[in-house]
């Protein structure tokens, strides 16, 4: 049996036959710098950069300068002497009358209030044209009034963005800031302002004054009024009793019955002399007798006279008294009221507020808003803040996902 011999096998390497290989696929091209630098940053850049860079934009590029007038107040008033002062204030308070000047910082709450109403806004919309003032050619369209008629309140609230006052409660002096896109026009509104509250302080003067002295004018025409009223009622008792004094009346009869009853003891002393050397039946005593029954006669009719009928002396002078008494009260109380109205009139001096000006509104050369500067970097700090913020919270939430 023959053997079969295997052959043996084939190595490719060895074929002659040769095969092709296949193009290798070429390498992505690694992308831009600026493109990696973009996708690691876009939200940094977006959130941060992007905003910033539009604002430096409109600030530097479009808006309108703003020119700043100010102004400084004080609401001052007469205040009572101190009694502790030295010898320096008690002079000065002599030479004004007892009476120092001091600072009323209430009052200039008031007034700066009153300076930020909606009733300055309408004041000034009607007298110094407020609309006009905003509106000016110059300015950009986000920092000008939008509207030519707004609403008072609307037109209030880009008032108060353009103007604003400030009080220092220590001195009491307001400050008046006023912005505007003319350096005329700034203080124009800002000497408008200060006429407005000069005004207003010299109503609330006028007001104290009159509170302080309604009280006491009261008082003078109620006391006016009783003297008046007693007054009349004593003319019409002596007109009716035909009498202007019965004290005056009484005295006079008190004196003529007292010369009478003088007389008669005189006359009596007389007769009881006579009698003594002269027969009862003596035409001389028979003088002397008729005489006297004639002072008797008199003295009684005189004292009847005087103290009964309708116009005996005791009435009269009861009711004149009466009357004379509610007089002299009347004219005590009218006195009384009299002077407390020159109080009131000296307190309501001392009282009286006036407005003084420390800082006249000044021209300014120079615009100080807006303040691109430093609102672009509160805006990038504001802005990197809240982006780490955020970064934070993604980064956690994509921690706690993973």
């Amino acid at each position: 049996m023959t053997s079969m011999k295997l052959s043996p096998p084939i190595n490719l390497s060895d074929s002659k036959v040769s095969v092709s290989e296949p193009p290798r696929a070429r390498p992505p091209r690694p992308p831009s710098a600026l493109v990696q630098f973009w996708r690691k940053r876009q939200g940094f850049l977006l959130c941060v950069v992007l905003p910033v860079a539009l604002a430096a934009i409109y600030f530097y590029g479009f808006a309108a300068p703003q020119y700043v007038s100010e102004s400084k107040f004080q609401v001052r008033g007469r205040g009572a002497a101190s009694a502790v002062g030295g010898a320096a204030g008690g002079g000065l308070a002599a030479l004004m009358g007892g009476s120092t000047v001091s600072a009323m910082p209430q009052e200039g709450l008031a007034v700066g209030d009153y300076l930020t109403s909606v009733d300055a806004v309408i004041a000034l919309r009607a007298d110094h044209h407020l609309i006009d003032i905003y509106r000016r050619p110059e300015a950009d369209l986000l920092a000008r009034l939008v509207r030519d008629d707004p609403p008072a309140e609307k037109l209030q609230a880009y008032y108060n963005r353009m103007v604003s006052v400030s009080n220092d409660p220590t001195t009491g002096i307001t400050s008046i800031h006023v912005r505007a896109f003319r350096p005329e026009d700034a203080r124009d509104l800002n000497e408008a302002l200060l006429d407005m509250a000069e005004e207003l302080v010299n109503q609330l003067s006028v007001r104290v004054r009159d509170d302080t002295l309604q009280v006491a004018r009261r008082e003078v025409a109620v006391a006016e009024q009783r003297l008046s009223a007693v007054s009349e009622r004593l003319l019409a008792f002596r007109e009716t009793e035909r009498a202007l004094d019965p004290s005056a009346t009484a005295a006079s009869a008190l004196r003529s019955v007292g010369t009478l009853e003088q007389t008669l003891l005189e006359t009596r002393a007389e007769m009881q002399e006579k009698s003594h050397f002269m027969r009862p039946d003596n035409p001389l005593m028979a003088n002397l007798r008729n005489r006297i029954a004639a002072l008797e006669t008199e003295i009684a009719q005189e004292r009847l006279r005087t103290t009964t009928g309708g116009q005996a002396l005791p009435q009269q002078m009861a009711g004149f008294e009466r009357l004379q008494l509610e007089r002299d009260f009347a004219d005590r109380q009218l006195a009384s009221a009299t002077a407390s109205l020159e109080q009131a009139r000296v307190e309501a001096s001392r009282q009286q507020l006036f407005l003084a000006r420390v800082v006249q509104p000044n021209l300014a050369e120079y615009p100080l808003y807006p303040r691109a500067a430093f609102i672009l970097a509160s805006m990038a700090a504001v802005l990197l803040v809240l982006y780490a913020i955020g970064w934070l919270i993604v980064a956690g939430m994509r921690e706690h996902a993973s």
